[in-house]
């Protein structure tokens, strides 16, 4: 018998990337510049792309003869378990590259350490995810710094996605059975582990930026038992339609 985690805990990695990755490709057509355009729809194909392979291994976990489309497009808002700072509105550019940056640097620190997961399809996956995460750090980074040591206009912007998104940044690290259970079995690492690292690159960032690290005492939390935001049901149903209205159909 599969371990009872296990399932759950890939579902957590594949939401979280299929849903933030929905939110990036809502740019294609509309970035600021061509280059950028492009560049966002890359990364949303990575995010995608790699929630594709977890979503795979999580339905080989759960044995009841669910594939990839089958857990992307036929779930509830309620089944889901990504965090909530994914499935909030795209926003303006800086809301966009300020929570990307956020999430990245999140994800390339989980991807690292899942490197070294018991089970090998787990840990081939977040092989090829380190290399995408890297540079999705880089080129988010990049744009944090661009933004915020800017002009008065792109600095306002840039602190007020900070501000926004930062009570959400928390919900990242929380840990709970399911972590604990995934990392002592050696096949998952659990989140807190990860925060000082995460905090500690981020404040850099924000610091060579000229923006303000916020001090809130609360932080947003429910979308890892599927408590989400109303912004959730609006992308699923946008993003489920398709496939919805055509079970079964391929082409």
């Amino acid at each position: 018998m599969a371990d009872s985690f296990l399932f759950p805990y890939l579902l957590r990695l594949a939401d979280d990337r299929l849903i933030l990755g929905h939110r990036l490709s809502e740019w294609c057509g509309h970035g600021p510049i061509l280059e950028e355009d492009i560049a966002l729809a890359n990364i949303a194909l990575d995010l995608i792309g790699e929630a594709t392979l977890f979503y795979k291994l999580a339905g080989e976990a759960e044995g009841q003869g669910r594939n990839e489309d089958g857990l992307a497009y036929f779930r509830d808002a309620v089944d889901f378990r990504n965090a909530l700072m994914v499935e909030l509105p795209k926003g303006d550019f800086g809301v966009t590259i300020v929570r990307q940056f956020f999430f990245s640097a999140y994800s390339l620190l989980q991807m690292e350490a899942l490197t070294k997961s018991s089970n090998a399809e787990l840990a081939g996956i977040a092989a090829k995810a380190v290399k995408e995460s890297r540079y999705h750090v880089r080129h988010s980074a990049q744009w944090v710094v661009t933004l915020g040591d800017g002009t008065e206009e792109s600095h306002k912007r840039a602190q007020r996605a900070v501000n926004d998104l930062w009570r959400y940044t928390g919900e990242l690290f929380l840990s709970d059975a399911i972590d604990q259970e995934a990392a002592k079995a050696g096949i998952g690492v659990d989140p807190s582990t990860l925060a000082d690292a995460w905090r500690t690159q981020v404040m850099e960032v924000l610091q060579r930026a000229t923006l303000t690290t916020p001090t809130v005492n609360y932080m947003q939390r429910g979308g890892r038992d599927g408590k989400h935001t109303e912004h959730l049901g609006h992308l699923l149903s946008e993003m489920q339609i398709v496939a919805r209205s055509h079970p079964g159909a391929s082409w």
